[in-house]
């Protein structure tokens, strides 16, 4: 192979390099962001609107701003409020079956 092959390969593996890591915001957003959505609307079919209104607004207010962070192509600050959603999605759906389990529901 010559120098010139092996520079082109060189520049071309590159270029590929970059694309792949281009790509890596989008693809660990939606890993984050779908399960996020689901425990949110989990939540919201528990009734945590009434019984764990904090965390499930706050967690509906997290995945809001990971989804205009999202659109915005800000990656790194979707995949934070997509993990927030989901950690205060999952609170509100189990506080929320809790207290309706409590409250003989």
């Amino acid at each position: 192979m010559g120098r010139r092959t092996r520079r082109v390969m060189a520049i071309v593996g590159f270029v590929a390099a970059l694309a792949l890591l281009g790509a890596c915001g989008p693809t660990l957003y939606t890993f984050n962001s779908i399960p996020a959505s689901q425990v949110v609307e989990q939540a919201r079919q528990s009734n945590a609107a009434e019984h764990a209104p904090y965390e499930y607004f706050t967690a509906q207010s997290y995945l809001d701003k990971a989804r205009e962070e999202a659109a915005e192509a800000n990656y790194q600050d979707a995949i934070r409020f997509a993990e927030r959603a989901n950690e205060l999605g999952t609170k509100a759906r189990d506080l929320a079956r809790r207290r309706m389990r409590e409250a003989g529901r």
